[in-house]
């Protein structure tokens, strides 16, 4: 599709083109037909897609640009009983926007096991397949990327030939270290199929090695900054690659570089993985900045850039890689902190025209990420400092969180924001549990607990409530911080992931203005939540359709729903009570205290617990205006036998000697469960008073508590 961008279609016309076999389809039969449209790889897409300004497009005849005919597909106005399927990478995945999305597939890499697996199938050789194994695994960052099938292969190649080729020297601890010794691989297996050549230094890249790998950089640099990872002839042809001559590079061109032809007989390349691209994108960029070269790299890197000193220099392209929302730039910016090691330097040597920087130079780098202002960073740009400085080697952060992990008292450690983001991924990444992840336990400023939403998907009780920020306008006045959408995001992705660790989640006294975020993990079938504890979220009626709507289609794990203090008000409870009628429910304990609740809400309340009564044991309705007549229909379901109740909160609910009456009667008829009862801050005399507390000892009920405010003597002071 990238090759026709330019061209002018209808929905017919470019079926046609793609499929021949449709010339001649009548244009009617398309809206008769139940269609699947296949789009392989919208991260290769070179179309712009304006879902808020596309022209309008509904008959399949109609012609228009492409891009404006896939926008109106996805949309459904072009055929809108079809179906669309998308593939793409996460970075360019948050094109489509989530309203046009009803379903989505994660395709995962390799688990563990895999990796192990995978090394011990390739090799035939045990011994040489658990060195491999136990290597990898002593580095963190290389294990977890083994998780990419791609670089399992990688790290096959290099480590193969590095353990048994005899050669000395240290084996890849970092991504930099595996690629550069996987380029000077690649690099030397074409020599020695096509030249023969025994050179007294087989390690050092010849003139002709240099210019296709740089031409290649070049075309991988200028491409991942527009975000292109598919390349035609003119691109190749604007980098000066001929690729008949390149061809000759076995070890490059067929292992990296690949070319495919598509259906209009076109050659199409690409790198074999998005990662390379990347690693010879950073390769180009410091040979660049070596060579102070910047006519080719105007857009990225200008004279004034590139003759600041390595510190600075890589400070400035890390600031301008974290203003990208996808993240297309943080391996590069990875790649290009690893490069600046004085060994990936040694080892690409006259590649990189390597220029000797000092210890101090190198000290003032890893300290300018460390210092990097990540307030109003994403979590994963501010997790990608942390790996740069695992790429230059500096591991006293890890160490310091290793340290932490280890003490006993945590709470008086006080921890920077990069410390948090370190911790949260640690976290992450580790293979044990974490029983409870509390947010206030941690000693550090209010962006730092932030970052510590991340580790959510290892844990099984998670805690951010009641974290307050200060007013821009009186900084000593506190209110709730707003929860963002990427954060709602990482919750849901907590819960819906295969496994999901959550069971318990309290997100009380945060703002969380919509609740769709947070309702797509809450109705994924590997959602294992039991509490939900949303206390104080400003949450609204349309939060409560959504929320009620997402419990319902997966409601036989939750136990607990805290909702208290929002405007859920009668129409929002009534989309609740869907969840509380599904035979699944098996909620035990409903809080609604101050949901601008009236007596509509008891009635209908009511006949949803009726219908469904078995499980609840306690329901808090304090604060809100059910006055009598709400407090009647409750009492219709207390005298039911089919009633489990322990505690009824009801307080300051306007009521009078009435409730009472109505009350006492309904707890005589079924006596048997309610042990708590809550009163406090309505309108009842002394002698209501003493009717309800004349229940504690009768014989025939176990209501043992009885909570008002102290001493009965001063209730009339709250009638």
């Amino acid at each position: 599709m990238n090759l026709i961008r330019d061209e002018q279609h209808s929905l017919l016309t470019l079926i046609q083109r793609f499929h021949p076999t449709f010339q001649k389809i009548p244009a009617e039969q398309l809206s008769v037909w139940k269609l699947l449209f296949i789009f392989d790889g919208l991260d290769e897409s070179r179309l712009s897609l304006d879902f808020n300004n596309s022209q309008v497009v509904s008959d399949v005849t109609q012609k228009s640009s492409i891009n404006v005919l896939l926008t109106n597909l996805i949309q459904g106005r072009l055929l809108p009983s079809a179906l669309v399927w998308i593939t793409s990478r996460p970075a360019a995945a948050n094109q489509i926007p989530p309203s046009c999305v009803s379903r989505v597939t994660e395709v995962r890499g390799f688990t563990d096991s895999q990796k192990e697996e995978y090394f011990r199938r390739r090799f035939s050789d045990e011994d040489l397949s658990s060195r491999i194994i136990s290597h990898i695994k002593t580095s963190k960052s290389l294990f977890i990327m083994c998780g990419v099938p791609v670089f399992c292969w990688i790290t096959a190649v290099v480590l193969e030939h590095m353990l048994t080729a005899e050669q000395r020297g240290e084996l890849p601890k970092t991504l930099t270290d595996m690629y550069s010794h996987f380029l000077m691989v690649q690099t030397k297996r074409k020599k020695n199929k096509y030249q023969q050549e025994h050179e007294e230094n087989p390690q050092e890249l010849t003139e002709a090695d240099m210019e296709v790998l740089l031409k290649l950089g070049r075309l991988a640099f200028e491409h991942l900054e527009k975000g292109n990872i598919m390349f035609y002839q003119e691109d190749l042809e604007q980098c000066g690659l001929d690729v008949t001559e390149a061809s000759l590079y076995s070890g490059v061109c067929t292992k990296i570089f690949r070319r495919e032809c598509g259906i209009f007989q076109k050659p199409v390349y690409s790198f074999v993985h998005l990662s390379v691209q990347e690693f010879l994108a950073a390769v180009y960029m410091i040979h660049c900045y070596n060579n102070k070269k910047t006519m080719v790299t105007k857009n990225f890197l200008d004279d004034q850039i590139i003759n600041l000193p390595l510190d600075e220099f890589l400070h400035e392209v890390m600031t301008r890689s974290v203003r990208s929302k996808t993240g297309h730039l943080d391996l590069f910016v990875r790649f290009l902190h690893g490069l600046s090691v004085e060994s990936n330097q040694r080892l690409l040597g006259n590649l990189l025209g390597w220029i000797k920087n000092s210890p101090e130079t190198i000290q003032k780098a890893i300290n300018n990420l460390k210092k990097m202002n990540s307030e109003k960073m994403c979590l994963d740009r501010t997790i990608n400092i942390f790996h740069c400085l695992t790429e230059m080697r500096d591991l006293t952060v890890h160490q310091e969180i290793q340290e932490f992990l280890k003490s006993e008292n945590r709470s008086k450690k006080e921890l920077s924001v990069i410390h948090c983001t370190a911790l949260a991924y640690m976290l992450q990444m580790s293979k044990d549990v974490l029983e409870e992840l509390d947010l206030k336990h941690y000693n550090t400023i209010e962006e730092g607990r932030w970052r510590l939403i991340a580790a959510v998907n290892n844990c099984k009780r998670f805690r951010l409530s009641g974290l307050m920020k200060s007013s821009e306008e009186d900084p000593n006045r506190l209110s709730a911080r707003e929860l963002s959408e990427t954060d709602c995001d990482v919750l849901a992705l907590a819960l819906k992931s295969n496994p999901s660790h959550l069971t318990e989640l309290d997100l009380s006294w945060n703002q969380i203005q919509d609740a769709k975020a947070l309702s797509f993990g809450l109705k994924s079938p590997n959602c294992k939540l039991e509490t939900l504890r949303l206390k104080g979220c400003s949450l609204s009626e349309a939060s409560c359709a959504v929320l009620g709507s997402a419990l319902k289609s997966n409601p036989s794990r939750l136990t607990e729903l805290d909702l208290s203090y929002n405007m859920v008000q009668d129409s929002g409870l009534k989309h609740l009570c869907g969840f509380l009628e599904s035979p699944g429910c098996k909620l035990e304990t409903l809080r609604l205290m101050d949901c601008r609740l009236s007596e509509i809400s008891c009635e209908v309340l009511v006949l949803a617990l009726k219908s469904n009564p078995s499980h609840l044991t306690e329901l808090n309705m304090g604060m809100n205006k059910l006055q009598d007549s709400g407090v009647k229909s409750l009492c219709g379901f207390l005298g039911s036998p089919d009633c489990r109740l322990k505690t009824l909160g009801l307080s300051s609910c306007r009521l009078s000697e009435s409730s009472c009456d109505l009350l006492v009667s309904a707890l005589e008829s079924n006596p048997s469960h309610l042990t708590e009862l809550h009163l406090i801050y309505n309108y009842l005399q002394a002698s209501d008073v003493q009717r309800i507390l004349a229940l504690e000892k009768s014989p025939d009920t176990k209501v043992e508590t009885v909570k008002s405010v102290d001493g009965w003597t001063q209730l009339s002071l709250f009638i």
